[in-house]
């Protein structure tokens, strides 16, 4: 976080309040010992009435406002008196003021709401004070007054705004330089969990206790980036982009990002601790480049774990071909347009026990058909057909295949042959 005496000065100018009216120098004059008392009651308006604003453990904020709020009135009333009186230090204060909220982490919202509160209580207490004093102050120039009040809290306001824009910038960028740096020490495997802890603490990012890492395909130039969690941390800025999502088994979170994006081809890797995030974004990774080749369901946020068989079996190519041409070489005697059907009908005749009705719910076939199929598969495999050694490896040999040579025209339909 930048600090106040890091704020660039302001280039001089003024501040005009336009307030014109005979006798204002001399009103301004014998108002402006009753400045303290006015401040001291505007502090306490804003106390009671503005919570933001009440820290009974810290004496020199109230103190700090206090001098704030006869600061600005004080010097509107130098105005009235010489308008062309130099506004640079006023002005340099106030920017501080909005530097010092921004590092605070706090909105402007509260600050506007304070001067809105004070300005309307300075303005009835300075012309109480001038009918006190025997100065006559006609409606006119009260409205005068007050419309100089809030045109003059305005000019302030800008000057707060550009205050607290710029350390707020500032301190965007440095968070954003931490974040990138604590991105970086995540993917790293083995990385020092007291090292890991502090690069979060900098990053003013809570350390979770699960995560999980997304592996993104590049998105076209100029795209917008997706508006995710806060606590995401984002790595668009790499050759491969990612995120790591806190707590992704948390009520929607999941569900969150995955609408968020929606239409960009992307892969959620398992659940972590922090320091395997390596190993998740792997995942993710993988399974983004199996979609890539059509050997999964691409077509929205991939959740890994729910296709891990193929994605295990598809670690170790060579190997499971070679299990295939043994284990489906049966298979390969008939023509390509029956090989697919048969296939299929006999992965899932292995996971429902070779129940044909059941079977053919499964596949919306005729049981006459699957029986037809199961048929044909007992004269291609004979008795290892029904064997339950070997099981576990005929049906891996069939969810690869399948995955590996996809039917190319949809044909889940009701048919007989």
């Amino acid at each position: 976080m930048p600090e106040l005496s890091q704020v660039v000065p302001l280039p001089q100018r003024r501040i005009e309040i336009g307030v014109s009216f005979a006798g204002a120098a001399g009103l301004a004059t014998a108002l402006r010992a009753h400045v303290p008392g006015i401040a001291a009651e505007v502090v306490r308006r804003i106390e009671a009435e503005l919570t933001e604003f009440t820290r009974p453990h810290d004496p020199r904020y109230a103190e700090a406002l206090g001098l704030g709020v006869e600061y600005a009135i004080g010097h509107f009333l130098d105005l009235m008196a010489d308008p062309a009186i130099s506004s640079t230090e006023v002005l340099e204060f106030w920017r501080r003021i909005g530097a010092g909220e921004a590092r605070e982490g706090r909105t402007l919202e509260a600050w506007q709401a304070a001067t809105r509160l004070g300005a309307g209580v300075a303005v009835e207490r300075l012309t109480e004070q001038a009918e006190r004093l025997g100065h006559k102050t006609s409606a006119a120039n009260v409205a005068s007054i007050a419309g100089a009040v809030f045109g003059y809290l305005n000019q302030l306001a800008t000057v707060v705004a550009e205050g607290y824009g710029e350390a707020g910038g500032r301190a965007a960028a440095t968070r954003q330089d931490h974040r990138r740096r604590l991105f970086d020490l995540l993917l790293q495997p083995d990385t020092d969990p007291r090292q890991l802890a502090e690069a979060a603490r900098e990053a003013d990012w809570p350390l979770p206790r699960t995560v999980a890492a997304v592996a993104l395909r590049e998105h076209p130039s100029g795209a917008r980036p997706p508006v995710l969690f806060p606590d995401v941390l984002v790595g668009l800025h790499l050759p491969e982009p990612c995120l790591i999502v806190p707590d992704p088994d948390g009520p929607g979170r999941r569900q969150f990002v995955a609408r968020k994006l929606r239409g960009r081809a992307a892969a959620i890797g398992p659940t972590v601790e922090p320091a395997g995030v390596a190993s998740s974004l792997g995942w993710a990774r993988h399974a983004l480049a199996l979609a890539d080749e059509g050997l999964i369901d691409g077509g929205e946020l991939i959740v890994t774990e729910k296709h891990m068989p193929i994605m295990l079996m598809m670690r170790e190519r060579e190997l499971v071909e070679k299990m295939i041409d043994r284990r489906l070489a049966p298979l390969f005697t008939v023509r390509p347009a029956q090989r697919h059907r048969l296939a299929e009908t006999l992965l899932v005749s292995l996971e429902c026990g070779f129940n044909a009705t059941e079977v053919a719910g499964h596949l919306h076939l005729h049981a006459q058909t699957v029986r037809y199929r199961l048929r044909r598969l007992g004269e291609l495999f004979g008795d290892t057909l029904q064997a339950t050694s070997g099981r576990l490896e005929l049906h891996m040999a069939l969810q690869a295949w399948l995955a590996l040579n996809a039917e190319p025209v949809p044909y889940r339909r009701l048919r007989t042959g």
